[in-house]
């Protein structure tokens, strides 16, 4: 059971995407689990053969405790399937155990991974039925989601706002002459029902409240602000973006996501943990983005290795992440350690924002609103695009000094962001 969170001690098993004898690759979801905060996709970081689950679905077990064995075997491109998910309860482990794991007996099969055969059942396909497009004719996730729109032309802006506002694709008519589906033409989404001063507290939303309690105790934050002018960086997004498709257009957050991630390793003590009485400094950025959920309560999605990505890329997964984080669809390796947060409310309005840092980690950066302000330019008064960047640090793991350079190093590549590809 892995640890999906600083706060979280055990989790509850939802559903198996793999049986006794199913090849599995590195980076598969083979399970789903139920936490505090959301249901999550846990990935195999072994490839083999499952050999024996040990624990049925419903079962809630401590973090660490072993879900499932996989024997070490050499796991082929194409894995051989020939049964949908797994739905019914897997037999005791008492029961498991005694009886020899199933071979894996290669079979003429289509499908890659336990990933597809689970948004084929989502979709209510018959894989048997969907054409593959994949090497050697393997069925994709583009084979699944296509046969799911019945041959129709979506767009994936469109598909994405109709995931994050919970609508069926299927209701969904086109507004133009082509046929195509278009961001126009997804209905916004439903106003938020009133809930009454009385209502109970959900799960998602007692899972923030625990975290941000235990922080309150037992960090020592210290805040730090600075104002910044982006119009180069925003005029250097603009450029940017007349050589982008319009679905890979960057968005402000981009720039600033890839400003703190060099400003971070520019000041690694500030990129880590604070265990057992000291600080262990993180391998690599690993960007947690925090996301508000419909429902209440906070999801802290991770941009892994984020200091391998340039601005481009980065825009991208911060749309991956947001989506899957909204929609409770986040993979396990999404869901927990990250060396960093960064925080933007600038959407919301707010100027200034003095956040709590997520424990284990030391700092937390966070954006408010890009507003039109007065700017002294040489001796010259303009009217430029300012945002308020700010810092909540922990005082056990860096000073006030410490700080400061790390918005300072924020601040410069903001205004050269020919550095920030």
């Amino acid at each position: 059971m892995p640890a999906l969170g600083a706060d979280m001690e055990s989790g509850t098993v939802i559903e198996w995407l793999v049986s006794p004898g199913d090849v599995v690759r590195r980076g598969d979801i083979i399970a789903v689990v139920d936490t505090d905060k959301a249901a999550i996709d846990v990935e195999c970081f072994e490839s083999g053969v499952i050999e024996r689950l040990l624990v049925a679905p419903g079962g809630t077990v401590a973090v660490g405790a072993p879900l499932a064995v996989i024997a070490n075997d050499a796991a082929p491109d194409v894995v051989p399937v020939a049964r949908p998910p797994v739905r019914a309860e897997a037999p005791p482990a008492s029961a498991v155990r005694s009886a020899p794991a199933p071979p894996a007996v290669p079979v003429p099969g289509r499908v890659r991974s336990p990933l597809v055969r689970r948004e084929a059942e989502r979709a209510g396909l018959d894989l048997a039925t969907v054409p593959g497009t994949g090497p050697g004719g393997a069925v994709t996730r583009a084979d699944v989601r296509r046969a799911a729109d019945h041959g129709r032309a979506i767009t994936p802006y469109a598909r994405r706002l109709a995931a994050e506002r919970g609508l069926d694709l299927a209701a969904l008519g086109s507004s133009g002459a082509d046929g195509v589906i278009r961001a126009r033409d997804v209905p916004p989404a439903a106003p938020p029902a009133v809930v009454s001063r009385s209502a109970p507290v959900g799960a998602s939303r007692h899972a923030t409240a625990t975290l941000m309690a235990r922080a309150a105790r037992e960090i020592p934050h210290y805040y730090l602000t600075t104002e910044i002018d982006l119009g180069t960086a925003l005029d250097w997004i603009k450029g940017r973006n007349r050589e982008l498709p319009v679905a890979n257009r960057l968005l402000p957050a981009a720039a600033l996501l890839r400003a703190s991630v060099l400003a971070l390793r520019a000041v690694p003590e500030l990129n880590g943990h604070w265990r057992d009485g000291g600080f262990v400094p993180g391998e690599g950025v690993q960007l947690g983005v925090a996301v508000s959920l419909r429902g209440g309560g906070l999801a802290v999605p991770v941009i892994r290795d984020a200091h391998e990505l340039g601005v481009d890329a980065l825009m991208a997964r911060l749309l991956e992440v947001g989506t899957s984080a909204r929609a409770g669809r986040l993979r396990s390796s999404e869901a927990s350690g990250a060396t960093a947060t960064v925080t933007n409310l600038g959407e919301l309005g707010v100027d200034t924002v003095s956040g709590v840092i997520h424990p284990p980690q030391v700092a937390l950066i966070g954006f408010g609103a890009v507003r039109a302000r007065p700017w002294a330019v040489g001796t010259d008064v303009l009217v430029r695009p300012v945002v308020t960047a700010s810092l909540a640090a922990d005082h056990r793991a860096s000073d006030g000094a410490m700080g400061a350079r790390l918005l300072h190093d924020l601040t410069r590549h903001l205004q050269r962001p020919e550095e920030l590809r």
